[in-house]
């Protein structure tokens, strides 16, 4: 104990530094990156932000509570598509917003409650969270066709809904916001999840659910009731997924996809290769990035046969007309000699 806290005095400088020196950087990417970066690429570097927001609630879910969930996918994808039809529908993106994060999180606490007061076993758990997904991507894949429609928003099928409104200024639908406008969002939202997920699991909540992940059955013999804990931190994580899903929407589009098993694969294994909050995010964005220099590289033709490289190249398209709509004057501006 008495060399512990030597080595916590030690130490304690350098992580202050650390906080220091990553705090800048982190101010530093959200407000130099859109000065430095072409338009296409600031907007694949707001994907990547989303899917490090997304890995960064399974990290919550999985590395800290212990709960095996293959079913992030199902939150993200709600998130995607509550918030394209709810924005069709409304017209305005405010409560569209706050309805994509609540229902990810009422569907995570439903399915939470039975798995938990069910007690379910951590094997059990995770077919159930994958076969959800599944079944989501089964449902939206099958809604092709004029009656498939919630009030004024068509599902599209395979499809998706393309024309996925941008988010705008709060109660202002006549003020869009640009591609830069929501980096700004996503990068800010991203250092704000992070630094509200270290402090959470410095709170009693944050550590009685490192402890049953420790070992449940001691934290359940010591007083707490760990249905409620487990079902807290799950419920938090589909809200942080669901919000995943909003900004990738207003990246690309919202499509079935979503619901894939290369998004659920992906999470996992950003989540696989690191053992912290802050080495989630990194290793997102550096495997994010090394998929694209790899297609770059000559590594496409494997990738088709994989179905990955067709659906970059439609979430391209997609992106690429979006922009010519309503920014016209500056992609034109953009692509001139």
């Amino acid at each position: 104990m008495v060399l512990r806290r030597r080595y916590e005095a030690m130490t304690a400088p350098l992580k202050a530094v650390g906080w220091v020196a990553g705090l800048a950087l982190s101010v530093a990417a959200v407000f130099g990156l859109p000065h430095v970066l072409e338009l296409f690429t600031l907007i694949n570097a707001t994907i990547y932000v989303s899917m490090a927001i997304l890995t960064l609630s399974l990290a919550l879910i999985w590395g800290y509570g212990g709960i095996l969930c293959f079913g992030q996918a199902a939150f993200f994808g709600l998130g995607g598509y509550t918030y394209a039809i709810c924005a069709i529908n409304f017209g305005d993106s405010t409560w569209a917003i706050v309805l994509a994060m609540v229902l990810p999180a009422l569907v995570a606490a439903l399915v939470g409650y039975f798995i938990f007061w069910g007690r379910i076993g951590d094997v059990y758990l995770g077919v159930i969270t994958l076969t959800m997904t599944l079944i989501f991507l089964k449902f939206f894949n099958a809604t092709a066709g004029d009656a498939y429609k919630i009030g004024r928003a068509a599902l599209g099928g395979f499809n998706g809904i393309p024309s996925t409104p941008p988010l705008n200024l709060p109660w202002d639908v006549g003020t869009q916001l640009a591609p830069e406008d929501i980096w700004y969002i996503a990068a800010s939202l991203l250092v704000i999840l992070y630094a509200g997920s270290r402090w959470l699991l410095t709170t009693t909540f944050g550590r009685v659910v490192v402890s049953i992940r420790e070992n449940e059955k001691r934290s359940e013999l010591l007083g707490y009731d760990v249905r409620r804990y487990k079902l807290g931190i799950f419920t938090i994580g589909g809200a942080i997924a669901g919000m995943a899903g909003i900004l990738f929407a207003n990246c690309v589009f919202v499509s079935p996809t979503m619901f894939s098993l290369f998004y659920n694969a992906q999470v996992i294994i950003y989540r696989g290769v690191s053992g912290s909050v802050a080495g989630v995010n990194l290793a997102t964005v550096q495997a994010r990035t090394g998929l694209s220099v790899e297609r770059l590289d000559g590594l496409a033709r494997q990738q088709v046969e994989r179905g990955i490289v067709a659906d970059d190249q439609a979430r391209a398209m997609a992106i690429v007309d979006r922009l010519e709509q309503k920014f016209p004057d500056r992609c034109a501006a953009r692509t001139a000699p």
